[in-house]
């Protein structure tokens, strides 16, 4: 029987810079290397219909970091990009995944320069979020997390972002 590696509560926080993930096949690491990864509120819950789609899930939990706090290792060349134009500002996003086992890695939008919005859920431990964007789109069934900003529409980052909810 293999041994279960997905409970967050087995990793130290504090020995997890650089913190280390990958896709399900391992043909793809990632790598960030960030002090404040948790030290403070990072990244976001998103609810808006493509990140649930890319996610998988009623939620997509992501980080928008700098590339340069990032590695990303393609060992058998199997980083694909899906351009998706389907969105709310009409401006592209580009969508990167494994191709091999179809696994979610990380997003580029042109609004954030030097910036790459990275999916956690390839990681053993996900920082806390400090907000939710698209929380107009959450399902009546799920609650809300105290602590965390809840933005109505769009990235909570976006520098025209609406107030909150």
């Amino acid at each position: 029987m293999p041994e279960f590696t997905g409970d967050p509560k087995r990793h130290d926080k504090t020995s997890l810079n650089p913190l280390k993930g990958s896709c399900l096949c391992g043909s793809i690491n990632v790598t960030i290397n960030d002090t404040e990864l948790f030290t403070k509120r990072r990244g976001h819950l998103c609810h808006c219909a493509n990140c649930r789609k890319v996610a998988g899930s009623y939620v997509a939990a992501n980080l928008v970091i700098e590339e340069e706090k990032v590695k990303i290792e393609d060992h058998n060349g199997t980083l694909k990009e899906y351009k998706d134009y389907e969105t709310g500002s009409g401006n592209p996003v580009g969508r990167f995944f494994c191709s091999t086992c179809g696994n979610p890695v990380k997003s580029v939008v042109g609004a954030y320069k030097g910036k790459v919005i990275l999916k956690m859920g390839m990681f053993p431990v996900i920082p806390t979020p400090e907000a939710e964007s698209f929380a107009d789109h959450k399902h009546e069934w799920q609650g809300k997390h105290e602590g965390m900003a809840q933005y109505k529409i769009k990235l909570f980052a976006d520098k025209h972002a609406d107030s909150p909810v």
